[in-house]
């Protein structure tokens, strides 16, 4: 469908937006018309879709550039596809303005989105935008992205076993400590603030791994809600247990020098373990494909650590060097909690 501006409270017209700002993106979908038509035209074939939201004040913060914001919204998305192994074709966006949004701010927003889809090969093939009645409104965004499924079919969170491997790519908790360091509610030197603020802003969608993964992996899920609350998420969908060892959650030096700061080391991890915005893969697969495991990472060159292991029973806990569940406060992000 067409990109329409409605109850503009701007000098700007529905058309402008759409001609000027929109359109452009639109370069590598050629069914969508430059925008000029209510829908888009594809060619038949099974697709991969998936659609994440971000809200001013939720998932990003209200100063936040939208560049940024515009750039983690195609990200967030981009990184489930990664997770099914899909290749990324294009997405319809869904955007609702404060009143009084300025012209510039939605092109800086545009100027976002041109950088991403530069970068991962992806188009923009229609959607919808208008602005909210009240200026207090929050910036409200939706995106719905869509892939080609790889020849193996797609890796799902429920074809896990008892006795399979968990892995996790990248390192866990810096966007959760970069969002700290944004907030000033920890103290990050410099080098590290900067760090960990690039992992909030900028999470990297693990593309490359997805498709690597592919036949591989049993299954597999980004991890968005925080590593234990999506390690459950998969148990639950595969039936069973997932059992994940603290030591071996890889960490950035940022996140290990924090952790060496606190005064209780388990409870640090466990923190660590239960922050969002990571969207790493954690997937698992049969301890017989540890060598190909290896060889997958390589190929992708993505860093994967092995975290735990898959048992019979249910939920997900974060467990000791001796053996012992480590009690965890919060598992992860919950949007209505």
């Amino acid at each position: 469908m067409s990109l329409e501006f409605r109850r503009s409270a701007t000098v700007m017209s529905e058309f402008e937006i759409i001609d000027d700002i929109f359109a452009p993106l639109t370069t590598r979908a050629p069914g969508a018309f430059d925008l000029t038509d209510d829908a888009a035209l594809m060619e038949a074939s099974a697709y991969i879709v998936t659609k994440d939201m971000m809200i001013a004040g939720v998932h990003f913060l209200p100063k936040d550039p939208l560049d940024l914001v515009a750039r983690k919204l195609m990200r967030v998305n981009l990184s489930d596809l990664a997770a099914k192994g899909a290749k990324p074709i294009g997405y319809v966006l869904g955007c609702a303005w404060p009143a009084q949004t300025k012209r510039e701010k939605i092109e800086l927003f545009a100027r976002g989105l041109k950088e991403d889809q530069d970068e991962f090969r992806v188009s923009l093939f229609g959607g919808d935008t208008t602005v909210f009645a009240v200026k207090t409104a929050p910036l409200t965004l939706s995106a719905t992205f869509f892939g080609t499924p790889p020849r193996q079919g797609m890796t799902m969170r429920s074809g896990a076993s008892a006795g399979d491997d968990l892995y996790v790519s990248g390192t866990i908790g810096d966007a959760g400590l970069g969002l700290m360091a944004l907030k000033k509610e920890q103290k990050f030197t410099t080098v590290d603030k900067a760090s960990l603020a690039s992992r909030y802003h900028l999470p990297e969608p693990r593309l490359s791994l997805g498709a690597a993964l592919a036949g591989l992996a049993t299954a597999a899920i980004d991890v968005s809600d925080g590593l234990i609350a999506d390690a459950a998420h998969l148990a639950r969908a595969s039936g069973v247990r997932a059992e994940i060892d603290a030591v071996s959650i890889p960490r950035s030096s940022a996140a290990a020098s924090w952790i060496a700061q606190q005064d209780q080391r388990w409870r640090a991890l466990g923190q660590l373990a239960s922050f969002g915005d990571d969207y790493e893969i954690l997937f698992s697969a049969p301890s017989a494909m540890r060598r190909s495991v290896t060889v997958a990472a390589k190929a992708s060159r993505t860093e994967v650590s092995r975290i735990g292991v898959l048992k019979r029973g249910e939920g997900a806990a974060l467990m000791n060097e001796k053996g012992g569940e480590i009690p965890v406060d919060v598992a992860g992000y919950d949007h209505f909690k």
